[in-house]
């Protein structure tokens, strides 16, 4: 019996997609907005503002009326999570419960978008790539 000839291996692509990874930044988006209120990079490069504040005014009538409150929990940084992580896992918790139907049809909507545009631009895309990217040598396709 002859011997069965082995496939020779595939190469894998060295250059970075530029959709792929203008789509994975919109998904990230979509991400941050909903759960920590602020852009990826907002998240990464934020400062850390999650304080207790006091709240209210002094009465002289009934005294101080004024209490503590938690202040700076609209935008969570990496920062504030290092710093105070109770505080803000539940004010990510609660982003996401309020926003997780917003963050499903903006993700839906980006993955429709993304896969018809890819395809209706299957040719334009690739001339580029073919004529410009590659002769370059740059390690990106689009």
């Amino acid at each position: 019996m002859a011997r069965r000839r082995k496939s020779s291996p595939r190469r894998r692509s060295r250059s970075q997609s530029l959709i792929n990874l203008a789509e994975s930044y919109a998904y990230a988006d979509v991400l941050t907005s909903g759960v920590m209120g602020t852009s990826p990079l907002g998240f990464v490069t934020g400062k850390a503002d999650i304080v207790m504040q006091r709240v209210g005014s002094y009465n002289q009538l009934t005294g101080n009326t004024s209490s503590m409150e938690l202040v700076g929990t609209d935008q969570i940084s990496l920062a504030d999570i290092t710093t105070s992580p109770g505080e803000s896992f539940n004010a990510m918790q609660s982003n996401f419960q309020s926003n997780y139907m917003d963050m499903f049809y903006r993700a839906a909507a980006i993955n429709v978008g993304f896969k018809l545009g890819k395809r209706l631009l299957r040719r334009p895309i690739s001339n580029v790539n073919r004529n410009i990217f590659k002769p370059l040598g740059a390690g990106f396709k689009l």
